[in-house]
């Protein structure tokens, strides 16, 4: 199960934080900072696998922009990674070559894409394809 996704730049300021499980503010605040420090040091030669706390976080960089999962220490790896890929790979289709400030002033629609794509901490979709089908169809709507 995910237990957070954060996308946060190399300053440490949080683009977006989406939690799967409850924590107070003071803790989500503790948890965005220790994750920062936990990948933004890491040597890009090490993998991008991390233990925290009692699970482990999957990051990926992509420019300026950290992609980060939080998951349970027996789930795989390799397919959250290619997760984290999919979810760039569709908001670079969506905003037509994606940037942090694409993120920052249309945040309802990444968190839109966000929610086609992972509820309830759980990987729900996993075809690029369907996914912007489905946006297409809301984008319609709007």
């Amino acid at each position: 199960m995910i237990r957070f996704i954060l996308l946060q730049n190399r300053q440490g300021k949080t683009r977006l934080a989406k939690y799967y499980v409850p924590l107070e503010e003071s803790e989500k605040h503790k948890v965005e900072y220790e994750v920062h420090r936990l990948v933004v040091n890491r040597d890009p030669k090490h993998t991008n696998f991390v233990e925290f706390r009692t699970h482990k976080v999957i990051y990926r960089r992509y420019a300026g922009l950290f992609f980060s999962l939080c998951v349970d220490i027996t789930d795989n790896e390799l397919a959250y990674l290619e997760s984290i890929h999919l979810f760039v790979e569709i908001l670079d289709h969506f905003f037509s070559n994606v940037c942090e400030l694409d993120l920052v002033f249309n945040f309802h629609k990444v968190y839109l894409i966000l929610d086609e794509f992972i509820l309830a901490g759980e990987l729900q979709e996993t075809s690029k394809r369907a996914i912007i089908e489905r946006m297409g169809e809301l984008e319609k709507v709007e």
